[in-house]
């Protein structure tokens, strides 16, 4: 089963829902929120191309 753990967007109108959500202020703080989230919870990032990264446990 698939669960997405966190989301970790750019733009607040872009994304919601049950997950936790983070925001940064740029692309690299993006990626290195959400690369620090996925190690700690064993998880991966995948890129939905339109500012948003999800953190999903596999």
């Amino acid at each position: 089963m698939k669960l997405i753990l966190a989301v970790v967007a750019l733009d607040k109108t872009q994304v919601g829902g049950g997950a936790p959500i983070f925001f940064a202020h740029d692309e690299e703080e993006q990626h290195e929120v959400a690369l620090l989230i996925a190690k700690v919870l064993g998880a991966a990032v995948h890129d939905l191309q339109n500012g948003v990264l999800v953190v999903v446990q596999h």
